[in-house]
């Protein structure tokens, strides 16, 4: 079995050296590299969704770093970080819900020591606090907020047993919930395509800033800018991995990658252009963008698969 640092260390050389590179494959690479992780990180039965998220975090902070210009790899990182925030406040809820519907079974047995926790627990998950906050109400609940008659039948050792394997129980189901909403991404990664229209202009980007502005390939803004001239519709189609939450004059996003100029110039033509750059006395510059920053205002329709 692979270790997590050893796929994680093969995945960052592959970006920093520019073996992976566009959207859809950077994002597909990243998911089912934090699909492996999750899979393969050991969790506590306590409080194992902080441990989980702390693992991604720490991963995505490495992947981001290696290779900045492909914004899908932070987009797939915080969409993973939602997903096991959701999944882990989805199992909270179904906890508290089975200790109301015990509670409601024997309502003799909860009214005589009542204790406003087991409520505090369930007002909590109704509002949506977060999920650290959730767990530490239900570890730290007395034993006299949950209701006698769960456990009318064991003893003392035999109760304890029951909630280790009950946190165990809780902990496998988030791996497994999680595991399973990371695939359905993964799918949606592969099944998003550009569709075809008539009497309008539709591209695919390689990012959607979160001012409505995109991130195209170079000569993409050209296009927008006839296609506004000429009254026509600029409409972008992106995958929900392109969505970026980042501004771009936000410093630590960057927009461009600048590439080799030999994509432009042929080697003499590169040495004639060096010989007249010298004599002139004026310094030579070639800048070849790799990609355009389409405007808002440019963009009359985006389409993803939310």
């Amino acid at each position: 079995m692979p270790d997590i640092e050893g796929l994680v260390n093969d995945f960052v050389a592959k970006l920093s050296k520019r073996k992976v590179e566009g959207s859809q494959a950077t994002s597909r690479l990243t998911a089912e590299l934090l699909r492996s992780v999750v899979s393969l990180q050991r969790l506590p039965p306590t409080n194992p969704s902080a441990v989980l998220i702390e693992a991604v975090r720490g991963i995505g902070v490495k992947l981001i770093a290696a290779n900045p210009v492909e914004l899908a790899v932070g987009n797939i990182v915080r969409r993973i970080l939602h997903i096991i925030r959701e999944e882990d406040l989805s199992l909270l809820i179904s906890k508290t819900s089975e200790l109301d519907l015990a509670a409601s079974d024997d309502e003799g047995t909860m009214y005589q020591d009542y204790d406003p926790t087991q409520s505090a627990v369930a007002a909590a998950a109704k509002s949506f606090l977060r999920s650290p906050s959730l767990h530490a109400l239900l570890e730290n609940m007395p034993d006299k907020a949950v209701p006698s008659n769960i456990y009318t039948s064991s003893s003392g050792g035999d109760s304890e047993e029951k909630s280790k394997a009950d946190k165990l129980s809780m902990t496998r189901k988030l791996k497994h919930d999680v595991i399973e909403a990371i695939n359905i991404l993964i799918e949606d990664i592969d099944t998003c395509h550009e569709l075809i229209a008539e009497q309008a202009v539709i591209v695919g980007v390689h990012a959607v800033m979160a001012n409505g502005g995109v991130i195209a390939p170079v000569g993409m803004n050209m296009v927008a800018l006839a296609a506004q001239k000429h009254a026509v519709p600029f409409v972008v189609v992106a995958g929900i991995h392109k969505l970026c939450p980042s501004y771009p004059h936000n410093p630590e996003v960057c927009l461009n990658d600048m590439r080799s100029p030999a994509e432009l110039l042929e080697f003499g033509q590169f040495s004639n252009c060096m010989e007249f750059g010298m004599d002139s006395g004026a310094p030579l510059q070639v800048v070849n963008p790799g990609f355009d920053y389409v405007a808002p205002e440019l963009v009359s329709l985006l389409i993803t698969d939310m």
